[in-house]
């Protein structure tokens, strides 16, 4: 793929592409959200390098009408899926929408080209809601330079 190419065509599987294109780039939904259950491990070599045990959070329904649930978090580390996939190994930078920031989330801005990985969540003491499909990341060009 090409630099040129518009932003939004290197990312597949978005949830509602008038909302989450945009000037400033696209916005990531959480499709999962995880508590980790056993802790993973990493070595100076890999020979031992071992993933984390993930427990899937549960949604819960606030009306009884609505078509999507809620994560109820309460403060601490968690880990989140996104509902979207890169289609392109251009580099990319992803980073914590300001709403998330404004209501005491925040996650990690990071550099990625050809996957989105798990992102770790971390929540405040007083803890948060979080709808599905919640827009809670940006993905932008990196700039060079």
């Amino acid at each position: 793929m090409v630099a040129d190419t518009p932003l939004s065509e290197r990312v597949d599987n978005l949830v509602y592409e008038p909302a989450q294109v945009h000037e400033e780039g696209v916005d990531l939904t959480v499709s999962a959200i995880y508590r980790i259950a056993e802790p993973g491990r990493l070595d100076f070599g890999g020979d031992e390098l071992e993933d984390a045990d993930l427990e899937p959070v549960a949604t819960e329904p606030r009306d009884p009408e609505d078509e999507y649930e809620w994560w109820n978090l309460e403060g601490g580390r968690y880990v989140c899926q996104y509902n979207e996939f890169l289609t392109s190994e251009e580099p990319l930078f992803v980073q914590p929408r300001n709403e998330l920031l404004a209501r005491g989330c925040s996650h990690p801005s990071l550099r990625v080209t050809s996957h989105l990985p798990l992102m770790p969540l971390s929540v405040a003491d007083g803890g948060v809601h979080i709808k599905e499909n919640a827009r809670i990341s940006t993905l932008s060009i990196l700039e060079s330079g």
